[in-house]
C-alpha cells in the first residue's frame, strides 16, 4: 500500500505541475497557503522527517522524444523499481513497462512508435530484449538466453531491424549481431573479441560505427559496411587512449566523436574525417573534459556536457557553421540529452539539492521549461545544503579535489564526519543529489567525498595513476583527506566513518585495514575485500577490464598484498556488509569472506544480504531497509563521544 500511495502522490504533482500550473503547496483542509509557514517551520529545525521518507523523494531520468516533439518518454522509480514511461496528451505519466525487477535501458525506435527494452532479473544484468510498442503497450520478448547478456541497440533507418551486442557465443566476448524483427532471424555480423558495441548508422543506411574496448581507458573506433561486410579501422594508436561518441554528419563523410588522444590527455570534441582518418580537435585548449555528445537528428545541432569540476555544464553549437548557441544557466548537473526535429532539446537536471527531472530547452526562442516535477515526499528542498569544493594535499604533494558538505546549523567545532569513497576505480564523485546525504546533514553529520588519484574527469594522466602497482597511492589519498578534516578542526579521531559501494567498498576496507585506528564506524557495499577471488569470480566478460587496472591474476602476490582480507586481523572497527546475492561484477563470495573471518575472530560485523539483488541496492523496499539500517549503524558508533 505504501509503494501505491508513493506512485499517487508522485503522478499527482507531475499532473498539476503539467497541466494546471500550480506551483504552491496548500493545505487542502483549510485551502490556505502554507508554502511560508512551512519553510519557517523546517528552517528553525522543529521537524526533520525519517530516513524512510528521504527514500521515497522522487526522480526523472533518461528522456527521450518523438522526432515531430510530441511524445516525451523518461524512466523513474515511481513503482519501487525503475521502469518506462510516456507522458499523454493531458500531461500524465502513463506506464508503459511493468517488469518486476524494472528495466536496465530503453532505446526508441527511428519514429518513436517502437522501443527496445533491456531487463534482467534480480540485479543479475544479464539483459534480455523485448520489443515494445510504445502506442499499446504490447510486448514481445526478443532473446532467451538468461545466462547472457544483450545490449548496445542501433535501429536501422527503416525502423525494421536492429543491430546489437551480446556475449551469447561463450559468455566472454561481446560480438555484433542484427535481427530482422518481423521474422526474428538474426545474423553475426563482427566476430570480434573483447568489447564490442555498435554506435551511429548513417544516414543512407549503409555503414555502421562500432566501438572495440581492450580495457577501460583504451578505445578504437571501427566502420562496418552492411553491403559488403568490410570493416575499416578508423582510429589506429599506440598506448591507453579513449576515441568515443561518434555521430556521422548528413553526407556521411565525417564523424563528430570525443577522444583524449592528445597532449593534454583531455576527453575533448573531435571531428574525424572519413577518407584520410584525420582527426581534428574542436576544443584544443579547453580545461574540461567532456561528458556526453549527442546531435540533432539532422546533424546540424551538437550538445555535449562539460565535467567542469565534477559539475555537469551544458553545451550547444551550430555543428555547421561551427558557433555555440545560448545555453540555460543550470548550476548542477545536467545529463541524459535528446533531440527532435524542431528547435528543442530534452535533458535531464539536478544538483545537490533538488532531484533529477527532465527539462526542456528551446536555444532559438531562449525558453526553458520543468517538463517533470518529482515529489519530495512532503519534504521541502528549501532545507537542503550545497556542498563545497575544496584541495588538500597528499602524501607527494599531489592536490586532491573534494567535496564537503557542512551541517545547516554548523558553527564550528568537531561533528561526526562520514567519507564518502566513490566507485569505478575510474568514477567520481560529483555533487549529485543525494537523499541520505540530506538526512545525515539534518542531523548533524558532515560528508567528505574526495576524488582520489585515479578518479575520472581530470584527464588521462591523472586516470592512470592508481594503475596497478599504484594502487595504495590512492589510499594514502583518503588518508590525507581525513588530516585535512582534524587538521582543520572539523572532526576528531572516534567521530569519523568511511563508506563506499563497489570499488567503493574496497577503499572502505583498505580504509580500516591500513589506518585501523582512525575509523569509528564502516560500512562496505558490495565491495572488493580479495582481488584474487575477485578476479576469478566476477564475469568472465569483465575480468580482462579489470586486470587492466588492478593487476593480472598471473601476479598472485600482489593482488594478495593489496587485498583487505588479508589484512583482516588489524581491523577493530565496527563493520557493516552490504551485497546482492545476484552480483555478477563483485561477486557475493567477497562479502562472505570478510563477514565470515570477523566474526571468527570476534569482531563486530553486520551482514546485510538481499536474496533478489546485484551489484547495488535497487528495490525501494530494499533501499528502505539498507538506509535505515545505515543510519542506525554510524548513530550507534559515531555519535559516542
Amino acid at each position: 500500500m505504501r509503494q501505491i500511495a508513493v506512485f499517487l502522490a508522485v503522478t499527482a504533482t507531475v499532473l498539476l505541475a503539467l497541466g494546471c500550473g500550480i506551483t504552491k503547496e496548500v493545505d487542502f483542509a483549510s485551502g490556505k497557503d502554507t508554502t511560508a509557514d512551512l519553510s519557517a517551520y523546517f528552517a528553525a529545525g522543529h521537524y526533520v522527517p525519517d530516513i524512510e521518507t528521504f527514500m521515497q523523494i522522487g526522480w526523472v531520468g533518461t528522456p527521450d522524444i518523438s522526432r515531430d516533439g510530441r511524445r516525451v518518454f523518461f524512466t523513474t522509480g515511481l513503482s519501487g523499481v525503475t521502469q518506462l514511461y510516456v507522458l499523454n496528451n493531458n500531461g500524465w505519466p502513463y506506464q508503459l513497462t511493468t517488469f518486476t525487477d524494472g528495466i536496465e535501458w530503453y532505446t526508441l525506435s527511428r519514429y518513436g512508435e517502437m522501443a527496445i527494452i533491456g531487463a534482467s532479473v534480480g540485479g543479475s544484468e544479464q539483459t534480455q530484449l523485448y520489443l515494445l510498442n510504445t502506442r499499446t503497450g504490447r510486448l514481445k520478448r526478443l532473446t532467451n538466453y538468461p545466462d547472457k547478456q544483450f545490449g548496445s541497440v542501433v535501429w536501422s533507418r527503416d525502423d525494421k531491424t536492429i543491430y546489437f551486442r551480446s556475449n551469447v557465443d561463450n559468455g566472454r566476448d561481446f560480438k555484433l549481431y542484427k535481427m530482422d524483427l518481423a521474422s526474428g532471424q538474426t545474423e553475426k555480423l563482427v566476430d570480434g573479441q573483447g568489447w564490442n558495441g555498435w554506435g551511429d548508422i548513417s544516414f543512407d543506411g549503409s555503414k555502421l560505427l562500432y566501438f572495440q574496448a581492450p580495457s577501460n581507458v583504451n578505445s578504437d573506433l571501427y566502420l562496418f559496411d552492411l553491403p559488403t561486410g568490410r570493416v575499416e579501422h578508423l582510429t589506429p594508436h599506440e598506448g591507453d587512449v579513449i576515441y568515443g561518441g561518434g555521430f556521422f554528419s548528413a553526407d556521411g563523410g565525417k564523424l563528430y566523436i570525443t577522444s583524449n588522444d592528445n597532449d593534454q590527455g583531455m576527453s575533448r570534441r573531435a571531428v574525424l574525417n572519413i577518407a584520410d582518418k584525420e582527426v581534428t580537435f574542436m576544443d584544443p585548449d579547453s580545461p574540461w573534459e567532456v561528458d556526453a555528445m549527442t546531435m540533432s537528428p539532422d546533424r546540424t545541432v551538437m550538445a555535449w556536457t562539460l565535467n567542469e569540476d565534477g559539475y555537469g555544464r551544458l553545451k550547444l553549437a551550430d555543428a555547421v557553421a561551427g558557433h555555440e548557441l545560448s545555453v540555460p544557466d543550470l548550476n548542477g548537473m545536467v545529463g541524459d540529452m535528446a533531440f527532435c526535429e524542431t528547435s528543442k532539446m530534452l535533458f535531464t537536471f539536478h544538483s545537490a539539492t533538488q532531484t533529477s527531472d527532465v527539462w526542456s530547452w528551446d536555444w532559438r526562442a531562449g525558453k526553458l521549461e520543468q517538463v517533470t516535477f518529482s515529489s519530495y515526499a512532503g519534504i521541502n528542498p528549501d532545507i537542503f545544503t550545497e556542498p563545497k569544493l575544496v584541495k588538500y594535499s597528499s602524501f607527494d604533494g599531489l592536490q586532491i579535489p573534494a567535496f564537503i558538505y557542512l551541517p545547516p546549523d554548523y558553527k564550528g567545532g568537531a561533528i561526526p564526519f562520514v567519507l564518502e569513497m566513490h566507485g569505478g576505480p575510474e568514477g567520481q564523485f560529483r555533487p549529485e543529489f543525494n537523499r541520505h546525504f540530506q538526512y545525515l546533514l539534518l542531523h548533524g553529520y558532515g560528508i567528505f567525498a574526495p576524488n582520489v588519484r585515479g578518479s575520472e574527469g581530470y584527464g588521462r594522466d591523472f586516470l592512470a595513476m592508481d594503475n596497478y602497482k599504484n594502487r595504495m597511492k590512492s589510499v594514502a589519498d583518503m588518508k590525507a583527506g581525513v588530516d585535512w578534516l582534524i587538521a582543520k578542526g572539523y572532526t576528531k579521531q572516534g567521530m569519523i566513518g568511511v563508506k563506499g559501494a563497489s570499488y567503493g567498498g574496497y577503499m572502505t576496507m583498505a580504509a580500516i585495514t591500513e589506518y585501523p585506528d582512525l575509523f569509528a564506524a564502516a560500512i562496505n557495499s558490495v565491495g572488493i575485500v580479495n582481488f584474487v577471488s575477485f578476479l576469478q569470480n566476477t564475469s568472465a566478460y569483465r575480468r580482462y577490464l579489470r586486470e587492466a587496472e588492478y593487476g593480472p591474476l598471473t601476479d598472485t602476490a600482489f593482488l594478495k598484498s593489496i587485498s583487505p582480507l588479508n589484512k583482516a586481523d588489524r581491523i577493530k572497527t565496527p563493520l557493516m556488509v552490504v551485497h546482492g546475492e545476484n552480483d555478477p561484477r563483485v561477486p557475493i563470495g567477497e562479502a562472505r569472506q570478510i563477514i565470515d573471518v570477523i566474526q571468527k575472530k570476534g569482531g563486530v560485523v553486520e551482514p546485510l544480504i538481499f536474496p533478489d539483488e546485484g551489484h547495488g541496492v535497487g528495490k525501494l523496499q530494499n533501499r528502505l531497509v539498507f538506509y535505515r539500517k545505515m543510519i542506525e549503524f554510524f548513530d550507534k558508533y559515531l555519535k559516542r563521544s
